[in-house]
């Protein structure tokens, strides 16, 4: 390796230091350095181009813009140049195009950079997605230009897509390969060491004249950021990768935003500074001010690169590219049906995200199979080439998968979270039914019932099976509670209301039968039942039942639930009593209230004696 490598150089100095070899008398124009073969899949040197390069002795910076096919990179660098179209770099809607591979200015701009003279070349690209060529010959453009560059101008129109980001992403990853193996290595012991690779200063140039509110530095940080991946999708992860890749030049990059120089585009070549929009006027004067700001000299292990040194560097560079199998960016097959595949998987998606969770889970599995069934359907219909259609088909049913199994998780946790609050107002319910004012087991059993029902009917999906168990034991545990200390409170609750009959008898009616039914009761109560009957035997004795009956068709009915009404209901009696006291002790005193002073007159009258 290190003998050929030697011979290329040897071969490449003896080219330029050979008698009769510069034919060039005019370097005021531009020169194809890098050549397309005839086939546009591989790259070969050109002569005028490398002669213009070599004789520069000053240590040089490399500015190159690329971009799209006809994005308009010939006439951006005849602005930076202040050249006119018939005397710079060719534009394409003025004449047959003539960037084919990559183009240099031959007279390069003379700089004091950090007080080092430097000659600064302005690179020309062949724009990529174009016809005729393939994916490959355009990744290695690309790729050149990055590891050539000091200055790397991304020109595009209107806005960032994910093409131009993965695009830019594949030439940085092969850029840094290449420095790290195939650069200059001026002395035996640096020999088989790694070159760190040195990127270029990345400046995106947006050419559109409305940003809706935002500044092009904020749309590159945003096309730039993060895609969020909470559920760790495998397509999110590789486009967070590929914006992984750009963190090399992170810290290295700016954005710039350039209006359009008038409505005529066809026409540029044939305007003047004043015929063009002033705004684009100041705004390109801005950018050449911010090129200049930024441009450094070429490094390479540490040491500036003159014209000779940069050629041979470009020599290696273009060899490894051509030998090497490097991949590429995708095939158009590839592309194309990853677009349909795309849309399929966002129709799967869309399908799935109406359903209502939580849900059974053979309802879910079937939702699942219907989605998709018609999004296979939709991919079978539109997608081009079995061997590429199969992969992509696979891909696609690999994506559903996982998203499906999204679909389960988020289905349990829904139904996790529904049965929760079903069991929790459940157990609530239980809780305050164990301390009702008035013990009533048919209200209990009322709303035991209620709650089995709501639960049974409420509670869906795959948690279901776990909170029903719960909800059976809770349940059971309440039941068994309530009917231990229900007998209890409702013997207590008879004692009371005795006692309370008794005064309600002997002070507020006044009827001595409901004081002495009241006495019995609490007697009968209080001596003949813990005489007689033991804690057991109380409950299975029918007179027990049969006041057990009484109570519960007084306390609880569909009708009147007393343990609710038992205060209102106890309020209006008593105003109802009164009133009626007061009132007819009004009618028995009759006249002596409403006319006290004539009866009195009277009465008084009748018995005193008249005098003369």
């Amino acid at each position: 390796m290190e003998i050929s490598y030697w011979i290329s150089v040897f071969s490449v100095l003896l080219l330029f230091l050979a008698p009769g070899s510069s034919t060039i008398e005019n370097f005021h124009q531009p020169f194809p350095i890098v050549e397309p073969d005839p086939g546009h899949t591989k790259l070969r040197l050109s002569r005028e181009g490398l002669e213009a390069i070599s004789r520069i002795t000053t240590p040089i910076s490399a500015v190159a813009v690329i971009g799209p096919y006809r994005s308009g990179k010939s006439f951006l660098l005849n602005q930076l140049l202040s050249l006119s179209c018939d005397e710079g770099f060719g534009v394409g809607h003025m004449r047959d195009t003539k960037t084919k591979g990559i183009w240099v200015w031959g007279t390069p701009l003379e700089m004091d950079i950090d007080g080092v003279r430097t000659s600064v070349l302005y690179l020309d690209t062949e724009g990529f997605e174009s016809v005729g060529k393939s994916n490959v010959y355009d990744d290695r453009i690309f790729a050149l230009a990055t590891v050539m560059s000091s200055v790397l101008i991304y020109n595009l129109p209107e806005t960032i897509r994910e093409a131009d980001i993965s695009r830019l992403s594949f030439a940085v990853e092969l850029a840094e390969e290449f420095y790290g193996r195939f650069a200059l290595l001026p002395c035996a012991e640096l020999k088989g060491q790694d070159v760190a690779f040195e990127p270029a200063k990345l400046l995106w140039l947006i050419q559109r004249d409305f940003l809706q509110g935002k500044s092009v530095k904020e749309m590159v940080d945003e096309a730039l950021r993060h895609v969020p991946n909470t559920d760790g999708d495998k397509n999110i992860d590789q486009v967070n990768q590929i914006r992984d890749s750009l963190a090399v030049m992170g810290d290295n990059s700016t954005a710039f935003s350039l209006p359009q120089p008038h409505l005529m585009r066809t026409k540029l070549c044939d305007l003047k500074d004043d015929d063009l929009d002033p705004i684009y006027v100041k705004k390109r004067d801005q950018l050449k001010e911010l090129v200049a700001s930024i441009i450094r000299p070429k490094i390479v292990q540490g040491k500036h690169l003159n014209g000779k040194e940069f050629v041979a560097f470009l020599e290696q560079i273009l060899d490894a590219l051509n030998k090497g199998e490097i991949p590429s960016t995708g095939s158009l097959v590839e592309v194309f049906n990853k677009g349909i595949l795309e849309r399929c998987l966002k129709l799967y998606n869309e399908r799935m995200g109406k359903l209502g969770l939580p849900m059974s889970e053979q309802s879910l599995q079937d939702a699942h199979e219907r989605s998709r069934e018609e999004a296979m359907n939709a991919f079978d219909e539109q997608h081009f080439g079995r061997h590429h259609a199969k992969k992509s088909a696979d891909q696609l049913d690999e994506d559903m998968k996982e998203a499906y199994k999204n679909v389960l998780m988020a289905n349990e946790y829904q139904s996790t979270r529904l049965c929760e609050e079903l069991y929790t107002r459940c157990e609530d319910t239980m809780d305050q039914l164990q301390v009702l004012r008035l013990p009533s087991m048919a209200k209990f059993n009322a709303g035991f019932q209620q709650c089995n029902e709501s639960f049974d009917q409420e509670c869906v999906g795959p948690s279901k099976v776990n909170y029903e168990q719960r909800m059976m034991k809770m349940m059971g545990k309440a039941r068994s509670l309530f009917i231990k200390e229900y007998n209890q409170r409702l013997f207590n609750w008879l004692v009371a209301f005795s006692l309370v009959m008794v005064v309600v008898g002997r002070f507020i009616i006044k009827f001595i039968l409901v004081e002495m039914a009241a006495w019995v009761l609490f007697i009968f109560l209080e001596t003949y039942t813990r005489m007689f009957w033991s804690a057991e035997s109380l409950y299975y004795n029918p007179v027990w039942h049969f006041i057990v009956t009484t109570w519960e068709t007084i306390v609880y009915s569909p009708i009147l639930d007393l343990d609710r009404w038992a205060i209102p209901i106890a309020c209006m009696i008593a105003l109802g009593i009164l009133y009626c006291r007061c009132y007819s002790g009004r009618r028995k005193q009759g006249s002596s209230w409403l006319l006290p002073l004539y009866n009195s007159h009277q009465k008084s009258g009748s018995n005193r004696p008249r005098s003369d």
